[in-house]
């Protein structure tokens, strides 16, 4: 597991949330149609937990601190947070070497 495959986990769970809530948990709700409310819905809760996951390995990889991870973790659950995470925390120049 290296830190470009959580860049890309941390893009994605981001894409899935805006994806579930902006645009399949309406088309449920408003116009009555399930089906990609749970493709996306199941994409999403796939890739959450991998965020989760990989959360936990890189704050012992890259020796964060417990309120870093907290914010990471965070950010899971605020619209656009993955993305801000993503810029501050897992660039190349704040993860030499990794």
């Amino acid at each position: 597991m290296n830190i470009k495959n959580f860049r890309l986990v941390s893009i994605l769970e981001g894409i899935s949330y805006l994806l579930l809530f902006g645009v399949t948990m309406p088309l449920k709700y408003l116009m009555d149609i399930q089906g990609p409310n749970r493709i996306v819905g199941m994409l999403h809760g796939i890739l959450f937990i991998a965020y989760v996951v990989m959360a936990f390995v890189f704050y012992r990889r890259l020796k964060w601190s417990i309120t870093t991870l907290f914010i990471v973790l965070l950010c899971s659950i605020i619209p656009f947070g993955t993305f801000w995470m993503e810029k501050k925390y897992l660039h190349p120049e704040k993860t030499q070497g990794n």
